[in-house]
């Protein structure tokens, strides 16, 4: 069985996404509720998949509330389709939108296709993450495991970390002293 890759984009930060690996076989249902774990939203609401072209125009849509296709249905059901059957081009692409009143928009881009499962590996499968998600409702809390892999992606140590901002720029100039007068002043 064919295992396809693609890349989840958060519309509003490209820097941030996920690659996610998912049969062919297995259905858009699944693949929503790993964007769901990938992105560490509830999965509460509604959702859709929307075919795309190079621009990321909305075409046919895959909705989570369609529960069976129906010849000449507006949208297919997320449960009935299998991702295979709509991925008709190398880099094919789909704009995936969570709660409708929301409004998220993830960009969804066929990345890669293998021809062999990878063993032990539990599909769909969320294969990297990068960037940090957004926080669905207010403000997300900050993981201690994500400074963690901030100050090793940008090689900060301790030192550096206490050190925090210095004092360059305050005041004047080392070696000048500014003394104001009557004359000098300012009305």
């Amino acid at each position: 069985m064919a295992i396809l890759r693609f890349r989840v984009y958060w519309e509003e930060d490209d820097q941030t996404y996920r690659d996610i690996e998912v049969m062919g076989n297995q259905t858009f249902m699944d693949f929503h509720k790993a964007i769901m774990t990938g992105y560490e939203f509830d999965g509460k609401h509604p959702a859709s998949f929307y075919e795309s072209n190079d621009k990321w125009q909305y075409g046919r849509e895959i909705s989570s509330e369609v529960l069976v296709n129906k010849k000449d249905a507006p949208a297919l059901s997320m449960l009935k389709t299998p991702v295979s059957a709509l991925v008709t081009l190398p880099d094919q692409k789909f704009v995936y939108v969570y709660d409708p009143a929301k409004k998220w928009t993830f960009m969804v881009e066929l990345i890669g296709v293998s021809k062999e499962e990878t063993a032990r590996r539990i599909y769909p499968f969320i294969l990297r993450k990068e960037g940090i998600a957004p926080a669905q409702y207010g403000i997300k809390g900050v993981n201690p495991d994500k400074i963690m892999e901030i100050e090793e992606k940008y090689d900060l140590g301790a030192d550096e970390m206490a050190e925090g901002f210095g004092d360059e720029g305050e005041g004047a100039a080392e070696g000048t002293e500014e003394t104001f007068t009557e004359d000098t002043a300012v009305d």
